[in-house]
């Protein structure tokens, strides 16, 4: 791990050897030296670009290793206040130089001035340490302003974020070692302090979601690690991942608080705050800043008598990779296959042990998720395998109940009616032999517009002990997805309004949705209904709005948290809708944030990615969605 250098900052700002004051360009000297300020100058080009300068200043951030190969120099004595020339700092690009430099070093700089990629940059031809002292640098304590043009008068220069920081997204921490925060809370939605989808918020395409959108650009900075390493290179995986370990984690709407001056920085299209050295590792002294642990041990408790939830199970096959011809693999670090890639019908685990690890997860989470019916998702059609088509139901049941110690646990039965042509993932559900009993068989809704998204699957349920008006009926839904876009001009192709692919097959399965269960409320004596499941939908879009004109109400909708994030926005695709007359008795609702919010580096399909291992047995990461649940008072009367 490596040594905290931000440490060798702080040395060099306590240690300033001369007056303090303002900013002392280095051309008072010597009429051959440029300042930085002057090669920076106030747009967002140098109006030295392809000219030979030198210049000197102080080094503030090096990194010999990890792909930057260069050091940032500040012009000594900056930083206590703003120039009106333009930024203090530089980046130079020295991969012969930078190895024998270290923070705080006051260093002249001779080379070619250059934009790369939109980062002003200095290509050294030489670099000269220097005998005389420099003023120290001071990092800028400064709020990081929204647009581009306020932090181009900032780049490279060490600074001191104020104010509030939000992690917004840790999606590329497992790969790219990078972080994304959002400052401060929105003003468009009150209190939220991630970046929330637009389209979860408001109608799609409508102003408001355009201001959000844009508000959501502003408010994000990534805080990067020091480093250009892609973890998932095989080369690389030796490396420690930066900020994460086992124990620590990096959630999304956890507060990260910065302990240590940052250099901001432009790379790879985006503002970034580089720690003052390559991060590798997760300890304290390892990094600049530190993140709030959250507790999601458990849901929150939703009262009442009956608790009903949903989960996605992230492509549950008992089937594995290598029980079939055809399989290719993503491997792990040691070329052992993890996950099934393509080439057969299987889509979960490539083997026994990789699929024991994927068990453990889900099976931790169900069992402390303790919902007395659950709908699944993304689980195995096993009649796709030539076995039963309730085999890996059956079987992830037996786990649950092996792991709860008593047989707690049953499944709800497929009918004996099903289309032929299903997909290999299925809707299903499980209950709690103890809470509820069934009522009558499944159904399965074998419509035209669902050909290509899951059929939804209704049970009727009774409480244990209650009569006929403690009785309710529960449909599982997993909708078509917003990814594949046809790109044909038709009605199902992206309209660029926020809501993805394919929505107008959405609308029509929320439609024939909503027949489905009034045909039901007679079958099943019961005009109290659960609509639940991941609906690919965000809360605001077009099909949740039929569903919501039929009369349902979004349970889900008022919890205070999200069921999923994707580019680096918060949003719900999983959904809990209750007909009017069961609607009168929710007692409260939770989106329980174990698996959304949490690294991917710590789901089984990243098993022995990386030198540092995350993947434990605990509910963490047991999918991509996040289970909702909600609680209902049934009684007799």
């Amino acid at each position: 791990m490596r040594k905290r250098t931000s440490m060798a900052l702080a040395a060099a700002v306590l240690g300033a050897s001369l007056a303090a004051g303002g900013i002392v360009p280095a051309t008072a000297d010597d009429p051959g030296i440029t300042s930085i300020e002057e090669i920076q100058g106030t747009t967002d080009a140098s109006p030295f670009a392809g000219q030979k300068v030198t210049v000197q200043g102080v080094v503030t951030g090096a990194y010999a290793e990890g792909g930057i190969r260069g050091f940032y120099l500040q012009t000594a004595g900056s930083g206590a206040e703003i120039s009106p020339l333009g930024s203090s700092g530089i980046f130079i690009y020295a991969p012969r130089q930078v190895s024998s430099l270290a923070v705080g070093d006051h260093v002249e700089v001779a080379g070619t001035v250059s934009e790369y990629f939109g980062l002003t940059q200095i290509s050294a031809s030489g670099v000269q340490q220097l005998d005389e002292p420099a003023e120290a640098v001071k990092p800028l304590a400064i709020a990081l302003p929204a647009s581009d043009a306020a932090r181009e008068r900032f780049e490279s220069m060490v600074v001191d974020p104020q104010g509030r920081f939000t992690v917004s997204d840790n999606y590329s921490l497992n790969q790219f070692g990078e972080v994304t925060l959002a400052q401060g809370t929105s003003s468009i939605v009150p209190g939220e302090r991630t970046l929330r989808q637009p389209t979860d918020v408001f109608a799609p395409g409508s102003a408001q979601a355009l201001q959000l959108a844009a508000e959501n650009e502003q408010r994000a900075i990534v805080l990067d690690d020091g480093a250009t390493l892609n973890f998932s290179s095989a080369s690389n995986t030796s490396v420690p991942l930066p900020y994460l370990d086992a124990q620590r984690r990096v959630t999304v709407g956890a507060a990260a608080t910065f302990t240590d001056p940052v250099i901001m920085d432009y790379r790879y299209d985006l503002w970034r705050l580089q720690p003052t050295g390559q991060v590798t590792g997760a300890q304290d002294a390892d990094i600049p800043v530190s993140f709030e642990q959250i507790d999601s041990g458990e849901p929150e408790d939703v009262g009442g008598n009956v608790s009903v939830g949903s989960f996605n199970v992230l492509n549950y096959f008992t089937t594995t990779g290598d029980s079939l011809e055809g399989c290719t693999y993503y491997n792990d670090r040691q070329g052992v296959p993890v996950t099934v890639r393509g080439g057969c019908d299987a889509r979960g685990a490539a083997t026994e042990a990789s699929l024991k690890r994927q068990q453990s997860k889900i099976v931790a989470a169900l069992n402390k998720f303790d919902a007395d019916v659950v709908v699944l998702e993304e689980i195995e059609n096993s009649a796709r395998f030539g076995q039963d088509r309730d085999a890996a139901l059956a079987h992830l049941v037996g786990e649950l109940n092996a792991a709860a110690g008593e047989n707690r646990w049953s499944y709800v039965p497929s009918p004996g009616v099903v289309r032929a042509d299903e997909d290999v993932i299925r809707t299903a559900m499980i209950y709690q032999r103890d809470a509820v009993k069934l009522i009558g068989k499944s159904t399965i809704l074998q419509d035209p517009a669902f050909d290509n998204a899951r059929d939804p699957m209704a049970q009727a349920f009774q409480r244990v002990g209650g009569n006929q008006k403690t009785r309710f009926l529960v449909v599982a839904n997993h909708f078509k997805s917003k990814g594949s876009d046809p790109k044909d001009g038709s009605a199902n192709a992206d309209k660029g309004d926020g809501q993805g692919a394919w929505n107008a097959a959405r609308v029509e399965q929320a439609t024939a949705l909503v027949e489905f269960a009034d045909s039901l409320k007679k079958t099943s004596n019961t005009d109290q209904i659960l609509l639940a499941g991941d609906f690919n939908s965000y809360s605001a879009e077009d099909p949740i709005k039929v569903l919501a004109d039929a009369g349902y109400v979004d349970l889900g909708a008022k919890a205070d948290s999200r069921s999923y994030l994707f580019a680096g926005l918060t949003g719900s695709l999983d959904h809990v809708f209750a007909s009017k007359p069961l609607a009168q008795k929710v007692t409260g609702q939770d989106i329980w944030n174990i698996n959304a919010t949490e690294s991917i580096g710590y789901e089984y399909s990243r098993y022995n990615y990386n030198v540092t291992q995350l993947v434990t047995g605990n509910q963490y990461r047991s999918s991509d969605h996040d289970p909702v649940l909600v609680g209902l008072q049934l009684d007799k009367k």
